[in-house]
Order: C-alpha cells, then sequence, then structure tokens
C-alpha cells in the first residue's frame, strides 16, 4: 500500500512537468529544453531556502519564481535574439547545470532537519487518517500523496481559467499561429516570454516538491526531465485522445501517473534500472505511434 501511494505522489509530482511541457510545446509549439535545468533550478532555490530557515511555502515558491526567470531567459534569447527555440533551450540549460552548482554549493545536499510541505501534511493531514482507521505509516504517506494531488489539481484549474481568458486565448493564438497573431497586433515575443516562463514555473514546482519528497538534492537530479514531461503528454493523448483544453490538462496529469505507475511495475519485475532510460525513449516511441497505427487501423 505504502508503495503503491509513493508512486502516486511521485508520478504527481512530475505531473507539473507534463504541464510544463504540455504548455511549452502544444500550446506554444516551443520544444523546450529549458526544462531539465529549471527542475533542478527550483529544487536548488528551495533548498537552499530550507536549510537557512525560511517556510518551506515560500522556498516553495522562490523555487518556482527562479524557474519562471530561466523560462523567460529561454523565450527572451529566442523571440529577440533570434535563436532558434532548441538552441535557445540548450543554451539556458547548459547555463543552469554551472549556475545550480553555485547556488547549491556542492553536488548533493540532504534535507533533513528542515522543515518541507510534507511534514506539514502529515501534521495537519494524517491525524485525521488515523482517526479513520488507518495505520499511522499509511497515513502519513496519504497525507504527502493528498497534499501533491491537491497543487497539481489547483495548477490545473489555474491554467484552465487562466488560457480561457483574453489574454489566455491570445498566447494560445500566439502558439498556434503566430503569423495571424501579429497580424492582428500581438507582440508574439511577449507572449512566447510570459508563455515559457508559466511553463518552467510548473517544472520548477515539480523540482521543489520532489526535492522535499526525496529528502535531498542533486545537482543531476532534473537529467532527463523534458523527456518524462514529453512521454507523459504524449502517453495521455494517447490514452485520452485529443480533446479540448481540460481533458488535455487532465491528459497530461493522467500521463505522468499512469507512466510512474508503469516504471514502478517494470523496476518491480525485475527491470534493471541501468536500462530505465532505454525503457523511457521506448514508451515514448510507443506513445507517439501508436495512435497513428490506431488511426490507420480505423481507416482501413
Amino acid at each position: 500500500m505504502i508503495a503503491l501511494l509513493s508512486t502516486w505522489t511521485f508520478g504527481l509530482a512530475l505531473a507539473l512537468v507534463a504541464l510544463g511541457v504540455f504548455v511549452s510545446y502544444r500550446l506554444f509549439s516551443f520544444p523546450d529544453i529549458t526544462t531539465d535545468g529549471s527542475f533542478t533550478l527550483g529544487a536548488v532555490v528551495a533548498a537552499g531556502m530550507l536549510v537557512a530557515g525560511h517556510d518551506p511555502v515560500v522556498a516553495t515558491m522562490a523555487g518556482m519564481a527562479a524557474g519562471a526567470a530561466a523560462g523567460m531567459v529561454t523565450a527572451f534569447v529566442h523571440a529577440f535574439l533570434g535563436v532558434e527555440p532548441l538552441l535557445s533551450g540548450i543554451l539556458v540549460s547548459t547555463s543552469l547545470a554551472s549556475v545550480n552548482l553555485v547556488v547549491l554549493g556542492r553536488s548533493n545536499v540532504p534535507l533533513g532537519g528542515t522543515v518541507t510541505l510534507f511534514d506539514r501534511a502529515e501534521r495537519l493531514v494524517a491525524p485525521t487518517l488515523v482517526r479513520a482507521g488507518l495505520d499511522a505509516t499509511v497515513a502519513a504517506e496519504a497525507a504527502r500523496t493528498a497534499v501533491v494531488a491537491a497543487m497539481v489539481v489547483v495548477a490545473m484549474g489555474i491554467l484552465y481559467a487562466f488560457f480561457r481568458t483574453r489574454l489566455g486565448t491570445a498566447m494560445r493564438a500566439g502558439g498556434d499561429t503566430p503569423t495571424m497573431a501579429r497580424a492582428l497586433g500581438r507582440d508574439t515575443g511577449l507572449l512566447t516570454v510570459a508563455g515559457l516562463a508559466i511553463a518552467n514555473a510548473l517544472t520548477a514546482a515539480s523540482g521543489c516538491l520532489v526535492a522535499q519528497y526525496q529528502g535531498f538534492v542533486d545537482v543531476q537530479m532534473g537529467i532527463g526531465m523534458v523527456v518524462w514531461g514529453m512521454a507523459s503528454v504524449f502517453l495521455g493523448n494517447a490514452l485520452a485522445g485529443q480533446g479540448r483544453l481540460g481533458s488535455s490538462l487532465v491528459a497530461a496529469a493522467a500521463g505522468s501517473v499512469t507512466f510512474r505507475l508503469l516504471v514502478a511495475s517494470a523496476l518491480r519485475a525485475g527491470l534493471d534500472p541501468d536500462w530505465l532510460k532505454a525503457a523511457t525513449a521506448v514508451v515514448v516511441l510507443a506513445a507517439l505511434v501508436a495512435p497513428r497505427v490506431l488511426t490507420a487501423v480505423r481507416r482501413s
């Protein structure tokens, strides 16, 4: 039971990466490699503030702000300096590798002895679950899962509400058809800056949660996050199909949880951890190809 709840907690925490990739890739057609660096940046900033004794909510918000700044730099390099999207993300992500190491001070920092969001969740939610009949250990893990699930639901609600406003609709239009957006007088460069700021703030929030959940920060922890986000988005689309904004957001989050469950099942079945990245690539490929194969079969 605890292992299953832990898998859900981790999958939900990484669902914020999936939502960030959905915003940058699906809404803005921007393949943002900054994801790897901003994930670690959020964790590093939050960890530094936690170790310094700051409130975990403030530390998490600071990590999100740092991630948003990283996304804005990537968008600025692309939109105003004319660098290609992929290269812009690579340049910023490479720079963040040094920034993260300098901010953290060393390659790995434990968070033992600090008060995290999950400690708060255990104190607030676990006693109620224990009174409901759950074991204390299971109740503590369920409290962690509940707080992450609540944050993901709030994030999806805010994204849905924002991207249905006039500004949000203009941002989506700028991502889909930038030529038409410019013809209507919209500054697509500023729209891209705002979009990547949102996407990388979500990614950094995921890094903050993962760091606090696992109890340490490592400067290498963000490697492969862009692949995870892409896999979650494509897997969600393969499971639910293309839909409206709300259903697409839910599908991206569900894809992250499903992907984590698949990974946990593969490891429990005996998959060598050394092959985990290769297995991830296979899942991404399958999620990309499966919808096309199913469409061809239906047509035939």
